[in-house]
């Protein structure tokens, strides 16, 4: 009974203890400091914070989300995932300028929070305390202030995925405790700082994807407690230290991407604890030291593609036994396979050797690899059966097999190595000896031979122009296209598609991927991954075994044209622009399915980008602001600008609506669908054809949607969705675009500004100066959607009026002064025609017109585009190369430049 007693006396006094340590706690975590408090208000003030977050009358230090104190002070800031208020997500800037009255703070985390605007002088000179400052994905610009070398308790300094530019500080080597820097995925310039080589308890170190050049500092190779050094898609040149053979501890190595040079050096077999070394796409070449690798290694992945080595692999990179990718394609690598086994259990690793100098059989050594590239080589003899089905073995000298090497090409490369071709399997057999030929029957055969020479060649010629006159009189017989100004699909009228045989550069297509490696970077296409269904193909997100975010188009040849992808291909060999979106590779391996593979363009596209959806009811729906529309107006006008005058000839796109405008981060347009190119003057060598045979004609054969004309009138639809901001409107059908310019069009007049407020979207916040230049855009829409293909502006006179939006409704500048003019020989009469007539006409679907044919029958590239972005980040005023004389921005118009005359 006593010790019952004893023992609830114990309970009661630890229920005690536990309630005053918990109440003593609660008294400590609350904000003892009016001085910081009031630092925190004026922090979510000038953040535009929700009260959702942190709300006005709670404790900071006990309610505040991201808020943790120390001793009554504020210690810890994290605010990386928040959003700001409608209000403040207006006018987004780098202002914390309150942080210098929270003198204890040891860590603030902004990451992925939008902080626009240059890192002030005061950050490095106040924040003494800091240990941890994470200002990554913040949309940060101008240069980093060397001022952020006093920060000298800073462990952990993370300004990657930022705009900062101009030259790495070398003060940040004076962080002598810092132990990760992290300043990849920006625009810096200028060589890696020597002063590096101090910061001796860097553990990660990553500055890679800049613009960085110059060699690597060999004080790197004193970081002995460095883990991961990344240096890869920078412009690095010279050779690589052999002092960072030095880095016991390092683990993940990647110098990819560069322009290094010479040999790999032997010292880097003192990277025992090495697991991924990444030294692909550089300039380095010569033969790998044998005892590069050591026994045992830890080495999981190993990319040395795309340089020049030569000579054999060392034996044991083939047998590493954590081995999970070995890559070393696109080199001057020879010898054979090893013969043996070497761990031959079959794995999931993949090897890629493709196109190199290997040759001989192939050995069992490949069974333990599950993804196999053999192809460009010279391996000979039969597919054994522990190859993998989806083995990549085309251009080798393989028995049996289709898309192999001529039977000389393979014989010269054995005859050179002093070794016996096995000539594909087949025995070669010795031909009967000729027969003794008389004179005279020389001449008879001769005689005989011309004769009938001449004869096939009759016959020939005749067969040819029969064949042409049937395809063309089919051509002509055409089930015609409907003349609805909506998205369509149709087959390319201006460019017929590349037939089987013909050749494409691949070269200059990017890498060729396997279908494994699509599978992995997919999920096995799972329906998570699904963007969205295309007319040319799904599109599904991945990301690749190098962690690069992808697009990939999936193209079931038995729903889609078989010459699309092909056509595709075609135009990426061939045009180039930094207003395209960039192709990274295709995988064509399957024989029903090919695929194409995109950078990612983080955005999206234009139709899911005028207005984002947030989860918060007091947020809404936020829109874009009109210098962000504006600037998507003049990159898609560069685009759209480049393929109609300067390539050659003129390349029409076909398929131009919001949907088809992509924006990066910076939301600077990258043009997609090019699916539907062709090119314009196709239509017109046709007709010339069929008028010179007498051949029936189609009255449209596509050349409603194959003329420049075409792509002007959908991009005015784009126009009027950025001005009114009302979705559909670029991909809407005729019967909606009627009811859409019926709504629209008669509040759009050059005559009156004032009528424009009605349309406009409501969601903007502009100024007069900003409304002149909406009612600009809106005038230059209404122009393009000109019922005459005859009378819409040409794209090149489009750009330069959205260019200088105020030149085109302003009477000051020369010239301009005769806008409001009805007069059809005015300077500005290229870009307005005759969009003066009744509001109605502009709805109407465009009439059948021609186009007038420049230059030849294929792509070409009349010159170098100086197109390079629109200028404009975040700020209205334009540079003064943009700034044109009016009659520049539309010169008075002549005969030769009404490209679509109607007969």
């Amino acid at each position: 009974m006593v010790d019952q007693k004893i023992v609830l006396a114990l309970k009661c006094l630890l229920l005690v203890l536990f309630f005053e340590s918990t109440f003593e706690q609660q008294q400590q975590e609350r904000l003892s400091s009016p001085i910081e408090r009031a630092a925190l208000l004026e922090l979510r003030s000038s953040l535009g914070l929700r009260s959702k977050d942190w709300p006005r009358k709670a404790d900071p230090c006990s309610v505040w989300n991201g808020i943790k104190c120390e001793n009554g002070s504020v210690s810890e800031i994290n605010i990386s995932g928040f959003r700001r208020t409608r209000l403040g997500s207006q006018n987004p800037q780098f202002r914390v300028d309150s942080l210098v009255n929270l003198t204890r703070l040891k860590s603030f985390n902004a990451s992925g929070f939008y902080l626009p605007g240059s890192i002030p002088d005061w950050f490095g000179q106040r924040l003494v305390s800091l240990q941890a400052l994470d200002l990554s994905s913040c949309l940060i610009s101008n240069a980093i202030p060397g001022s952020l070398g006093n920060l000298t308790s800073v462990t952990g300094l993370y300004l990657h995925d930022n705009n900062f530019t101009g030259m790495i500080p070398s003060s940040l080597g004076l962080l002598v405790g810092l132990s990760v820097l992290d300043l990849s995925a920006n625009q810096f310039t200028g060589s890696i700082p020597v002063s590096f080589g101090s910061l001796q308890n860097l553990t990660i170190l990553d500055i890679s994807m800049n613009f960085l050049f110059g060699s690597i500092p060999p004080g790197i190779g004193m970081l002995s407690k460095l883990q991961y050094l990344n240096l890869s898609s920078n412009d690095l040149s010279s050779s690589i230290p052999p002092q960072l053979g030095d880095l016991s501890n390092l683990a993940n190595f990647d110098l990819s991407f560069n322009s290094l040079s010479g040999s790999l050096p032997a010292e880097l077999r003192g990277l025992r604890n090495l697991q991924r070394m990444l030294i692909g796409n550089n300039l380095l070449g010569g033969s790998l030291p044998v005892n590069l690798f050591p026994v045992p290694s830890q080495l999981q992945t190993v990319v040395l593609k795309r340089n020049g080595f030569s000579g054999s692999v060392p034996d044991v990179l083939w047998s590493l036994p954590q081995l999970r990718l070995l890559d070393i394609s696109g080199n001057n690598f020879t010898g054979i396979l090893p013969n043996g086994s070497l761990n031959a259990n079959a794995s999931s690793a993949e090897l890629n050797i493709s196109e190199n100098l290997f040759y001989g059989g192939l050995t069992p050594m490949l069974r333990r690899f599950l993804v196999v590239d053999l192809s460009g080589n010279y391996f000979e003899g039969t597919v054994p059966d522990y190859v993998s089905d989806n083995a990549s073995l085309v251009s080798n000298c393989l028995q049996n097999l289709s898309n192999q090497r001529t039977l000389l090409d393979c014989t010269s490369f054995y005859t050179e190595k002093g070794l016996t071709f096995d000539n594909f399997g087949v025995t070669n057999s010795t031909p009967p000896p000729a027969g003794e030929n008389t004179g005279k029957n020389n001449k008879k055969v001769i005689i005989w031979a011309s004769v009938l020479g001449g004869v096939g060649l009759i016959l020939l010629l005749v067969i040819l122009l029969v064949l042409l006159l049937f395809c063309i009189r089919k051509k002509g017989t055409m089930t015609q296209r409907g003349v609805g100004v909506g998205p369509v699909t149709p087959v390319p009228s201006g460019s017929s598609p590349p037939a089987p045989g013909v050749s494409i550069d691949f070269s200059s297509l990017g890498d060729a991927f396997t279908y494994q490696q699509l599978l992995l970077a997919t999920g096995d296409f799972r329906d998570v991954n699904l963007i969205k269904h295309g007319h040319s193909g799904d599109l599904y997100k991945g990301i690749l075994e190098s962690g690069i975010p992808v697009v990939i188009k999936k193209i079931d040849l038995q729903s889609h044209r078989k010459e699309a992808y092909l056509l595709e291909l075609d135009f990426y060999s061939k045009v180039s622009h930094s207003r395209l979106v960039p192709l990274l590779g295709h995988c064509l391996e399957k024989e029903n399915e090919k695929f194409l593979i995109y950078k990612h363009i983080p955005n999206g596209d234009l139709s899911s980008s005028l207005f984002r959806k947030t989860d918060s009811e007091d947020d809404g729906l936020k829109s874009l602001d009109w210098i962000t529309r504006l600037k998507i107006a003049i990159g898609a006008a560069e685009s759209l600008s480049y393929l109609h005058h300067e390539c050659m000839p003129p390349i029409v796109h076909r398929d131009v609506q919001a949907s088809s405008i992509l924006l990066d981060d910076k939301f600077e347009v990258r043009l997609g669908s090019l699916s539907e190119v062709c090119t314009q003057e196709g239509d017109t060598h046709q007709s010339r054809i069929s008028r010179l045979l007498r051949l029936p004609q189609s009255l449209e054969q596509g050349s409603l949607t194959a003329t420049c004309a075409y792509d002007v009138y959908c991009f005015g639809k784009v126009l009027l969705e950025l001005v009114t901001g009302k979705l559909g409107i670029s991909a809407s059908s005729d019967a909606q675009l009627k009811e859409f310019s019926e709504q629209i069009l008669p509040y759009i007049s050059i005559y009156d500004k004032e009528l424009l407020i009605k349309i406009v979207d409501p969601s903007l916040i502009i100024d007069e100066d900003l409304l002149e230049e909406v009612w600009a855009m809106a005038i230059v829409a209404r122009s393009c959607l000109n019922p005459k293909p005859s009378r819409r502006p040409l794209m090149r006179y489009i750009l330069k009026a959205l260019e200088n939006p105020l030149k085109v409704v302003r009477e000051e500048n020369s010239g301009s002064a005769r806008l409001r003019t009805t007069s059809s020989r005015s300077w500005n009469a290229s870009l307005f025609g005759s969009w003066r007539h009744s509001s109605s006409d502009v709805a109407v679907i465009p009439a059948t017109s021609s186009a007038r044919p420049e230059g030849g029958s294929s792509f070409k590239q009349s010159g170098t585009s100086n197109s390079q972005g629109s200028g404009q980040n975040g700020s209205g005023n334009h540079s003064s190369s943009m700034r044109r004389h009016s009659r520049e921005i539309c010169p008075e118009p002549s005969d030769e430049q009404d490209v679509e005359r109607q007969n």
